[in-house]
């Protein structure tokens, strides 16, 4: 096992100290490699010491300024800090460098949605769903992205399929009451706030919605 595989095990293991000896001791015996620094990065990024995880991964980019993993450590620096715009460009750079992997699209995605550029957001998050389909977060924010521009057959199609992998995921709950809703299956919207609230009691949304619906009723009786 290398200085930097140990490193890495530390950090996951919570043992952040050590990591970070091994971390620099790799450093300091291979100062020319882009990697260590960019673990070092994802060290720091980890502790919220945002501003020199910035530097070690700028450091990386200086040494290969085609370290796409780099650029994809600056966008989570800058995601979060809510400076989605900054985020975006990262992410952006990491993917025209070759890293296509899941969590870039669903990072670029969620910078995006976050950014309430939701018909940007659509495709990236589509993508991340289809590399992830058995993750149901990854799912569950594409049919949110789906929902956000209108495209609600999808939406629910999508949170149903989140359902299917997650069985008590209280906002696929919601979302699809809110969809029931939309189509006046006031019936079903309910149901579906019942069970988000089953499973998490203290969902302000589905329990707004569920009060909302059974004012409704009241009035219409």
């Amino acid at each position: 096992m290398t200085e930097m595989d140990k490193g890495i095990q530390l950090m996951q293991e919570g043992k952040l100290e050590e990591a970070a000896k091994y971390f620099t001791e790799a450093i300091d015996q291979h100062p020319g490699e882009p990697v260590h620094y960019i673990n070092f990065g994802n060290l720091l990024l980890h502790m919220k010491d945002y501003e020199r995880a910035e530097r070690f991964y700028r450091k990386a980019t200086e040494l290969d300024e085609k370290a796409a993993t780099a650029f994809y450590g600056l966008g989570n620096v800058f995601f979060e800090q809510d400076d989605f715009i900054q985020a975006r460009d990262q992410y952006q750079k990491a993917l025209s460098l070759g890293l296509e992997e899941a969590d870039v699209y669903f990072m670029l995605g969620m910078a995006c949605l976050y950014d309430e550029k939701f018909k940007f957001a659509l495709p990236y998050l589509q993508r991340a769903a289809e590399m992830e389909p058995d993750d149901a977060d990854v799912v569950f924010q594409y049919g949110l992205a789906l929902a956000q521009t209108e495209q609600l057959a999808e939406a629910k199609d999508i949170f149903q399929q989140v359902l299917e992998l997650e069985e008590e995921h209280s906002d696929a709950h919601y979302n699809l009451g809110v969809i029931s809703l939309y189509q006046d299956n006031v019936d079903q919207a309910l149901a579906h706030f019942n069970q988000a609230l089953a499973i998490q009691p203290d969902h302000l949304l589905a329990g707004n919605g569920k009060t909302q619906i059974e004012k409704m009723l009241e009035e219409n009786e």
